[in-house]
């Protein structure tokens, strides 16, 4: 197991993955797990899934790109605010941009953004000892 944190911006992060992968001559979509800070999850919530779109993450975007295909895990840390669905299906509560994820947290939302990495880990030690779908059944169970 290899954990890398790349240095390049965000919206590249296709280049890192891309050379870790073609380095450690890894399959993408049974060798690699890329975490990232999701907006459309509310905060202390996370997802794991075995391929899908972007979502408008550029992060994400630039992964798909670099490898040629949706086929990677991900786990998605929940970084947005917590809309009522009725909100965001108005319009009126559309996630925020930008400027929202470069402002600093709040120490609430730090709190529970700590409590939910903890559960973040065990899910990463699920996901290499057990598989995907073990951890993705424990895991991504609605409260």
């Amino acid at each position: 197991m290899v954990l890398a944190k790349p240095e390049t911006f965000m919206n590249l992060s296709g280049l890192a993955v891309a050379a870790l992968v073609q380095e450690f001559e890894v399959d993408p979509a049974k060798d690699l797990l890329v975490i990232y800070d999701e907006l459309d999850l509310a905060l202390g919530t996370f997802k794991i899934k075995e391929r899908g779109s972007p979502a408008g993450h550029n992060g994400a975007r630039s992964i798909t790109g670099a490898l040629g295909n949706q086929e990677w895990l991900r786990l998605r840390i929940g970084v947005g605010p917590d809309l009522p669905p009725e909100a965001l299906a108005a319009g009126a509560g559309r996630r925020p941009g930008k400027d929202y994820l470069l402002s600093p947290m709040r120490k609430a939302d730090l709190t529970v953004l700590d409590e939910v990495l903890d559960r973040v880990a065990t899910a990463t030690r699920r996901v290499i000892d057990e598989g995907p779908a073990a951890a993705m059944n424990e895991f991504n169970r609605r409260e």
